[in-house]
């Protein structure tokens, strides 16, 4: 295993300070997990100083959510949905907070953080049926927002990655919102966990096998279910026509196969793809807003937008 120093000397300081008596992530409860969680996300850092926060309150289906506006300038260049990791079971949009402002800051855009309604409270479809209220509510939107028409971003990590991809079939099939470009980060794509970065011991880190059985249970219990597209958008059956895309992967990642695969079906079906393999990464390194590795994965995806919007204004 050659994982990047600073993410082996973290990983190491954490193993030092974890409690002996400590269960790993599989054997808690949701509530004891998302303590942990929580834990986990006081280490993102300062958050970036913000012209404009705005939370609002959205019904969805029989019940309602948060979302979070983060506006970093008075002009934004774009607005972009952002969906948080966790499982569908853990996090929320106080814990990406830092994160959000961040992704706001360095891409001039305003960031949307959608608190879509978690497992095992709320099981799949729930959290799909929040997320495309969410990106549908953004839309409406815009122009409050941005003050003007700018173009709308979906993005998102692990099963924020998962619920992005899904909102870009589920835009192209409904007729909208338009979207201009899906950023997937080590996207959830499917339920297999017999792939090869499942069953590789050194992929076994912040993210094991275990834990993605454990928020699969949670999320769809039924195991029929989980290969329909809404939960496994690599079972969609056709996935021409979809925005380009922006796909990260983490070298040791027990997703990385599933996401790679992902990214292999989208360019062949014609669909541009910015793929990159950040090697000697975790699953995480891109929450992980003190290390190089999360800066180097914040460069790709803010050239990406930067590129859209530039181009998008030479069109213009």
């Amino acid at each position: 295993m050659a994982l990047d120093p600073q993410t082996a000397m973290l990983l190491q300081t954490m193993a030092e300070n974890a409690d002996p008596d400590a269960k790993p992530l599989h054997e808690m409860s949701p509530e004891e997990a998302r303590a942990f969680g929580g834990a986990l996300a006081e280490m993102a850092g300062p958050t970036a100083r913000m012209a404009r926060t705005e939370d609002h309150t959205i019904d969805s289906g029989d019940g309602s959510f948060r979302v979070r506006v983060l506006v970093p300038i008075d002009d934004p260049q774009g607005v972009i949905v952002y969906y948080h990791g966790g499982g569908w079971v853990l996090g929320n949009i106080d814990e990406y907070h830092a994160l959000g402002t961040k992704l706001a800051e360095r891409t001039s855009c305003a960031v949307v953080l959608v608190d879509y309604r978690k497992a095992p409270e709320h099981r799949y479809p729930v959290a799909v049926d929040d997320s495309y209220a969410a990106l549908e509510w953004a839309a409406a939107h815009v122009s409050d927002i941005a003050g003007s028409d700018v173009p709308l971003f979906v993005a998102g990590d692990s099963a924020g990655g998962n619920l992005s991809a899904v909102m870009a079939v589920r835009a192209r099939d409904r007729g909208g919102p338009e979207i201009a470009l899906q950023i997937l980060i080590y996207p959830v794509t499917d339920c297999d966990f017999e792939r090869a970065s499942y069953v590789d011991p050194e992929n076994e880190l912040v993210l094991t096998r275990e834990a993605m059985v454990w928020f699969w249970d949670h999320y769809v219990p039924d195991a029929a279910q989980r290969t329909e597209p809404d939960a496994s958008p690599l079972h969609t059956p056709d996935l021409s026509g979809l925005p380009p895309a922006v796909v990260l992967t983490a070298e040791h990642d027990v997703l990385r196969d599933e996401g790679e695969a992902y990214a292999e079906r989208l360019e062949a079906a014609g669909v541009a793809v910015d793929f990159q393999r950040h090697l000697r990464q975790i699953h995480g390194f891109w929450n992980l807003l003190m290390l190089p590795g999360s800066e180097r994965g914040f460069q790709q995806v803010v050239k990406a937008i930067r590129r859209h919007v530039v181009t998008r204004r030479a069109a213009a």
